[in-house]
Protein backbone atom coordinates (compact mmCIF):
# COMPACT_ATOMS: atom_id res chain seq x y z
CA UNK A 1 0.00 0.00 0.00
CA UNK A 2 1.17 3.56 -1.00
CA UNK A 3 2.02 5.29 2.64
CA UNK A 4 0.18 8.66 1.67
CA UNK A 5 -3.26 6.38 2.14
CA UNK A 6 -2.52 5.35 5.62
CA UNK A 7 -4.36 7.27 7.79
CA UNK A 8 -2.10 8.36 10.50
CA UNK A 9 -3.38 10.54 13.21
CA UNK A 10 -2.76 14.34 13.03
CA UNK A 11 -3.42 15.16 16.52
CA UNK A 12 -2.36 12.82 19.44
CA UNK A 13 -3.64 13.03 23.21
CA UNK A 14 -1.33 11.51 26.39
CA UNK A 15 -2.66 12.08 29.95
CA UNK A 16 -1.08 15.92 30.09
CA UNK A 17 0.16 16.42 26.44
CA UNK A 18 -1.08 16.73 22.95
CA UNK A 19 1.01 15.74 20.02
CA UNK A 20 -0.36 17.23 16.47
CA UNK A 21 0.66 17.73 12.88
CA UNK A 22 2.87 20.89 12.76
CA UNK A 23 0.96 23.79 11.00
CA UNK A 24 1.61 26.79 9.11
CA UNK A 25 2.48 29.73 11.82
CA UNK A 26 3.92 27.10 14.47
CA UNK A 27 7.15 28.64 13.60
CA UNK A 28 7.02 31.46 16.03
CA UNK A 29 6.14 29.50 19.21
CA UNK A 30 8.96 26.96 18.12
CA UNK A 31 11.43 29.45 17.52
CA UNK A 32 11.15 30.75 21.46
CA UNK A 33 11.66 27.58 22.67
CA UNK A 34 15.00 26.65 20.19
CA UNK A 35 16.53 30.56 21.46
CA UNK A 36 15.27 29.61 25.23
CA UNK A 37 16.98 26.34 24.71
CA UNK A 38 19.93 26.85 22.51
CA UNK A 39 22.67 26.28 24.96
CA UNK A 40 21.50 22.73 26.19
CA UNK A 41 20.30 21.85 22.09
CA UNK A 42 23.68 22.82 20.46
CA UNK A 43 26.20 20.14 21.65
CA UNK A 44 23.60 17.39 20.09
CA UNK A 45 21.78 18.83 17.14
CA UNK A 46 22.66 20.03 14.02
CA UNK A 47 20.09 23.17 13.25
CA UNK A 48 21.41 24.91 15.92
CA UNK A 49 24.71 25.28 15.22
CA UNK A 50 23.76 28.98 13.34
CA UNK A 51 20.61 30.46 15.40
CA UNK A 52 17.94 29.83 13.58
CA UNK A 53 15.25 33.05 12.80
CA UNK A 54 11.84 32.97 13.33
CA UNK A 55 11.40 32.79 9.39
CA UNK A 56 13.74 29.98 9.34
CA UNK A 57 12.10 28.49 11.75
CA UNK A 58 8.60 28.68 9.62
CA UNK A 59 9.81 27.62 6.70
CA UNK A 60 11.19 24.34 8.47
CA UNK A 61 7.99 24.20 9.99
CA UNK A 62 5.52 24.30 6.64
CA UNK A 63 8.51 21.87 5.32
CA UNK A 64 7.48 19.32 8.17
CA UNK A 65 3.94 20.16 7.39
CA UNK A 66 4.15 19.10 3.90
CA UNK A 67 6.25 15.78 4.74
CA UNK A 68 3.42 14.86 7.26
CA UNK A 69 1.25 14.76 4.43
CA UNK A 70 3.09 12.81 2.22
CA UNK A 71 4.35 10.83 5.06
CA UNK A 72 7.95 11.03 4.82
CA UNK A 73 8.63 11.95 8.11
CA UNK A 74 5.77 12.12 10.51
CA UNK A 75 7.12 15.41 12.55
CA UNK A 76 4.48 16.29 16.41
CA UNK A 77 4.97 19.23 18.32
CA UNK A 78 4.18 18.73 21.90
CA UNK A 79 1.88 20.92 23.96
CA UNK A 80 0.90 20.91 27.39
CA UNK A 81 -3.25 19.67 27.50
CA UNK A 82 -4.15 22.33 30.29
CA UNK A 83 -2.67 25.26 28.76
CA UNK A 84 -1.46 24.60 25.46
CA UNK A 85 2.15 25.73 26.27
CA UNK A 86 5.14 24.63 23.54
CA UNK A 87 6.77 21.61 25.02
CA UNK A 88 8.80 20.19 22.46
CA UNK A 89 8.92 18.18 18.77
CA UNK A 90 8.97 14.49 18.29
CA UNK A 91 8.24 12.36 15.45
CA UNK A 92 9.14 9.66 13.11
CA UNK A 93 12.24 10.23 10.49
CA UNK A 94 13.93 7.94 8.42
CA UNK A 95 10.90 5.42 7.75
CA UNK A 96 10.94 2.52 5.73
CA UNK A 97 7.48 1.89 4.95
CA UNK A 98 8.45 -1.54 3.18
CA UNK A 99 9.41 -3.05 6.69
CA UNK A 100 7.63 -1.04 8.36
CA UNK A 101 10.38 0.46 10.68
CA UNK A 102 10.59 3.82 12.51
CA UNK A 103 13.33 6.42 14.37
CA UNK A 104 12.03 8.43 16.69
CA UNK A 105 13.88 12.03 16.97
CA UNK A 106 12.63 14.24 19.98
CA UNK A 107 14.08 17.88 21.72
CA UNK A 108 12.72 19.35 24.51
CA UNK A 109 11.65 23.19 25.76
CA UNK A 110 14.71 23.31 28.52
CA UNK A 111 11.92 25.50 30.66
CA UNK A 112 9.95 21.96 30.09
CA UNK A 113 12.71 19.43 31.06
CA UNK A 114 12.83 17.13 34.26
CA UNK A 115 9.06 17.14 34.19
CA UNK A 116 8.32 13.14 32.14
CA UNK A 117 6.76 14.95 29.52
CA UNK A 118 9.21 13.65 26.53
CA UNK A 119 9.13 10.48 28.37
CA UNK A 120 5.15 10.51 27.85
CA UNK A 121 5.17 11.81 24.47
CA UNK A 122 7.77 9.21 23.34
CA UNK A 123 5.79 5.69 24.54
CA UNK A 124 2.97 7.12 22.98
CA UNK A 125 4.82 7.10 19.97
CA UNK A 126 6.31 4.06 20.08
CA UNK A 127 2.67 2.45 20.84
CA UNK A 128 1.48 4.27 17.46
CA UNK A 129 4.40 3.13 15.58
CA UNK A 130 4.22 -0.63 16.66
CA UNK A 131 0.24 -0.56 17.53
CA UNK A 132 -1.78 1.61 15.07
CA UNK A 133 0.56 1.81 12.52
CA UNK A 134 1.57 -1.85 12.18
CA UNK A 135 5.65 -1.28 12.67
CA UNK A 136 7.93 -4.08 13.27
CA UNK A 137 10.82 -1.85 14.52
CA UNK A 138 11.45 1.34 16.19
CA UNK A 139 14.86 2.98 16.68
CA UNK A 140 16.16 6.01 18.64
CA UNK A 141 19.98 6.94 18.47
CA UNK A 142 21.55 9.52 19.83
CA UNK A 143 25.30 10.26 21.04
CA UNK A 144 26.63 7.96 23.60
CA UNK A 145 27.76 11.32 25.77
CA UNK A 146 23.91 12.77 25.82
CA UNK A 147 22.64 11.29 28.64
CA UNK A 148 19.78 13.08 28.92
CA UNK A 149 18.55 11.62 25.59
CA UNK A 150 19.45 8.08 26.75
CA UNK A 151 17.81 8.15 29.52
CA UNK A 152 13.98 8.66 27.26
CA UNK A 153 14.44 5.40 25.60
CA UNK A 154 15.85 3.39 28.59
CA UNK A 155 12.59 4.72 30.58
CA UNK A 156 10.44 3.65 27.88
CA UNK A 157 11.67 0.05 27.52
CA UNK A 158 13.93 0.46 24.36
CA UNK A 159 16.72 -2.14 24.36
CA UNK A 160 20.04 -0.72 23.62
CA UNK A 161 21.38 -2.76 21.10
CA UNK A 162 24.28 -1.42 20.42
CA UNK A 163 26.97 1.35 20.32
CA UNK A 164 28.94 2.25 17.12
CA UNK A 165 32.25 3.47 18.08
CA UNK A 166 33.65 6.70 16.26
CA UNK A 167 30.15 6.41 13.30
CA UNK A 168 29.77 10.05 13.43
CA UNK A 169 31.57 13.48 14.19
CA UNK A 170 30.04 15.95 16.58
CA UNK A 171 27.44 18.30 15.08
CA UNK A 172 29.93 20.92 15.00
CA UNK A 173 32.81 18.68 13.32
CA UNK A 174 35.42 18.73 15.85
CA UNK A 175 35.11 14.91 17.35
CA UNK A 176 34.65 11.62 16.27
CA UNK A 177 31.32 10.47 18.12
CA UNK A 178 29.87 7.16 18.98
CA UNK A 179 26.19 6.35 18.19
CA UNK A 180 23.60 4.34 20.63
CA UNK A 181 21.00 2.20 19.32
CA UNK A 182 18.28 1.71 20.94
CA UNK A 183 15.04 -0.53 19.79
CA UNK A 184 11.69 -1.99 20.31
CA UNK A 185 10.50 -4.09 18.33
CA UNK A 186 6.99 -6.00 17.79
CA UNK A 187 7.12 -10.13 17.76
Amino acid sequence: MNPILLEVPTTIQTERLTLRMPMPGDGKVVNGAIKASLNELKPWLGFVQTEPTEEDTEINTRQAHVKFLSRENLRYLIFKRDTNEFVGSTGFHNIDWDVPKFEIGYWIDTRMSGQGYMVEAIDRLTHLALEELGGKRVEIRCESKNRKSRAIPERVGYELEGILRNEDLSVDGERLTDTCIYARVRS
